[in-house]
């Protein structure tokens, strides 16, 4: 049995996995499952295998982007789910963890890595970012929510849920009229633009990606609102009350924390402090470990994410103890980004001729390997969103979270 057989059959237990190697003899792994699709994948060339078993994750992800791993039944969603499916993280084993040699090589990666300086953010921010905008048009809302959706109810539209993610983060900053809003990672615009309409908040958003501050200024003046809601294409460090007329009374991050870098989370909540009013509130919106820290897996870092990385709680915590900060609630957000992720995936996939036109097969697979990768690692793996609420004032909210329901009701 070949070395790449022992690890299929240690691995698959449930579901049934087909492997045609590349010298055209197959095997079969695993038992029938009405809960996991079968597969059946086909190796063109026998060095995919070598790959993948040094880095499983990385090395699936090069030999499907390649064309050395095929997909004969089922797709790229139905063989990771197979996969993790059997291999979830509540059950704590390790069988698609990188061998230990790797695992030495990637920790002394990501150590160099989580040096997120200033001069290194604007890149690693457009490597993702700036990317053609037909293309997120091809798989997000229409609003352009490039961040977890609030599923009500598991059936409801993405449109629906990305609104009504919004109505929930606004329902959590409690904004008053005259108040004044820092959106710091603002996107394409839509959550700054939400906050003005639904409360007349002037709000300041700062992205790096020139590519979003375009379109969220065209959006602004589209909409008769520039005077209100104004864009900035700054870091959140150089961003100071003396620059912008004054604190501010509220701020939100949404999806942006992941870039900041672990050696830098001081930096942030300090800033955020420095800018807010006395009375001021921040909701911050994170992926986050289930478990403790770790590194930004290969693949991620490699060709999806350079720079980032997804904190676990308590290097959230240790990033604002000390600071006099409250931390006033805490939300563990578990399925909804998996059941945003399978939208995406739908309309990705949908969309490939169209995406292979803007660039190529092997960008196409990248992209849903990266898309699949990330609705498993929600759905069976450690992965979580967390909403986290901070204040500068014990008295600057009130002392029960009844007034986040009320508020959320009205919103919708």
């Amino acid at each position: 049995m070949a070395l790449i057989d022992h690890f299929f059959a240690r691995a698959v237990k449930r579901g049934e996995l087909t492997v045609i190697h590349a010298d055209g003899t197959a095997r079969s792994f695993g038992a029938p499952d009405a809960e996991i699709a079968p597969v059946t994948i086909r190796f063109t060339d026998p060095a995919a295998t070598r790959r993948i078993l040094t880095d499983p994750s990385l090395g699936a992800a090069e030999a499907f982007m390649d064309g050395s791993l095929v997909i004969e039944q089922g797709d790229i969603l139905a063989l990771l789910d197979l996969f993790t499916a059997n291999n979830k993280w509540e059950a704590g084993t390790s069988n698609l963890n990188p061998g230990l040699l790797k695992r030495g090589f990637d920790n002394v990666r990501f150590r160099l890595d989580r040096i997120n300086m200033a001069r290194r953010s604007k890149r690693n921010v457009a490597h993702h970012y700036d990317l053609s905008a037909t293309l997120y048009d091809l798989f997000l809302d229409a609003d352009r929510q490039y961040s977890m959706a609030y599923f009500t109810d598991p059936a409801n539209s993405l449109e629906q849920a990305q609104l009504d993610k919004k109505a929930h983060i606004a329902a959590k900053l409690a904004i008053q009229p005259g108040m004044k809003v820092l959106d710091i990672g603002c996107g394409w615009g839509g959550m700054a633009l939400y906050l003005h309409e639904k409360t007349g908040a002037e709000v300041l958003g700062v992205t790096l990606s020139e590519e979003q501050l375009k379109i969220a200024r065209e959006r602004a003046e589209k909409a008769g609102v520039a005077d209100k809601v104004k864009f900035e294409l700054i870091d959140y460090r150089p961003v100071t009350p003396e620059k912008f007329g004054g604190q501010f009374d509220r701020i939100v991050s949404v999806g942006m924390f992941e870039h900041v870098g672990t050696a830098h989370y001081r930096t942030f909540f300090r800033k955020c402090r420095e800018l807010l009013s006395e009375e001021g509130v921040m909701l911050l919106h994170t992926i986050g470990r289930a478990g403790g820290p770790g590194v930004t897996d290969a693949f991620t870092a490699k060709y999806i994410f350079p720079g980032g990385y997804i904190p676990a709680l308590s290097e959230i915590v240790r990033g604002h103890e000390g600071l006099r900060l409250f931390l006033t609630d805490v939300e563990v957000l578990r399925l909804h980004y998996a059941w945003t992720l399978q939208h995406w995936y739908d309309r990705a996939t949908a969309a490939k001729a169209q995406i292979v036109a803007l660039y190529d097969e092997r960008f196409f697979r990248m992209w849903t390997f990266y898309l699949a990768g990330s609705l498993t690692a929600f759905r069976n793996g450690g992965l979580v969103n967390y909403q986290l609420q901070y204040s500068r004032s014990r008295t600057a909210l009130p002392v029960t979270r009844d007034y986040m329901a009320e508020a959320e009701k009205g919103l919708r």
